[in-house]
């Protein structure tokens, strides 16, 4: 097996002396369940064609969106890559814009413009997200300069993948921030496939942290399937940058489920085995968490069942919203279009 689940190499933030109180644990399985019941019917509806977007979906790779938002302000920025549903509802986006914007909808988030690679909602910081690879982490940092030289209190947060630690952009965005000490914290989901192609024919045999900590920035690796694990670090990382200590690095090591596009698993196409896909799932960030807190007395079959129930009836109500809303008319054609 290629890449196995491994507790023992990763760095833990999390004592098991911490004391959360239910409400907030209830909260953190709530988020992980509500989006992947979100992306289970994205990818039971997306053979009908009328989703007019590409889809990346985060199935497996939960916790770290949850984990990291969880510990950010609303006033906070979060910029990603090109696999964004995970990060914009985990940050407060608004799903029934979400829907309308995969339905290239007028309503939708980005207004039809960006479908489901390019979210962005202002209105809770999903400042911007963009299918380039690195595309977006040139911007973030800048956006944390200008925090730092007007002396605003929000932080910039840069989700990435493993394959955008391959661009130049992404090792030139992280050293000005630590040269300049900018309020930012790189988050990266390290899935390790770029596509079809595994990291070892991508990258040395170097932990990806390692290189970032390289250029004096504060990095750890850590089990990105326990939310907790990634509350705890994401929240150090998050007082430091506040603090005006600087950025820091973060490598959150989970596994997609399905294929790096669209709504199957591609494993049989050969470049994983399915046997590897089965053994992560086997550490399910949302069933492993379910286990933790049933053990814990923290959550009932009661409480899950209704969190069940009512996730669904949203889920329903945000397709039949996406679906009946208006698509955009001709007149919409030269909006936001900056040349004549």
């Amino acid at each position: 097996m290629r890449y196995p689940y491994n507790p023992e190499n990763f760095t833990s933030f999390h004592s098991s002396e911490t004391v959360y109180d239910k409400a907030f644990l209830t909260r953190l399985y709530r988020e992980m369940l509500r989006i992947r019941r979100i992306e289970e019917e994205i990818a039971s509806r997306y053979h009908e064609d009328e989703m007019k977007s590409p889809i990346h979906l985060v199935i497996g790779q939960e916790s770290t969106a949850v984990g990291v938002c969880a510990a950010l302000e609303k006033t906070d920025l979060a910029f990603c890559g090109h696999r964004t549903h995970g990060v914009y509802l985990a940050k407060g986006g608004d799903l029934k814009a979400m829907m309308s914007e995969l339905y290239c909808r007028a309503n939708g988030c980005a207004g039809s413009r960006g479908g489901s690679m390019h979210l962005f909602d202002k209105s809770v910081g999903m400042e911007s997200s963009s299918a380039i690879v690195a595309g977006s982490i040139p911007t973030s940092v800048g956006a944390a300069f200008a925090s730092q030289r007007r002396k605003d209190k929000f932080i910039c947060v840069s989700f990435l993948g493993d394959a955008a630690t391959e661009e130049g952009a992404f090792w030139e965005a992280l050293n000005f921030a630590a040269l300049h000490k900018l309020p930012i914290v790189f988050i990266c989901e390290n899935n390790f496939f770029s596509v079809c192609s595994p990291l070892e024919v991508r990258q040395p045999k170097v932990a990806i942290y390692k290189k970032a900590e390289s250029f004096g920035v504060p990095s750890v690796q850590i089990d990105g399937t326990k939310v907790l694990e990634v509350y705890a670090a994401a929240r150090q990382a998050v007082e430091r940058a506040r603090s005006g200590a600087g950025p820091s690095f973060i490598e959150s090591v989970a596994y997609r489920y399905l294929g790096h596009g669209g709504a199957t698993d591609d494993s049989a196409s050969g470049y994983r085995d399915p046997a590897e896909v089965e053994h992560w799932r086997e550490h399910d960030p949302i069933s492993t968490f379910h286990d933790f807190l049933v053990s814990k007395s923290q959550l009932t079959a009661t409480e899950i069942e209704q969190m069940e129930k009512e996730i669904r009836s949203e889920v329903l109500s945000a397709f039949e919203h996406a679906i009946s809303s208006p698509e955009p008319g001709e007149e919409e054609l030269m909006t936001h279009v900056y040349s004549d």
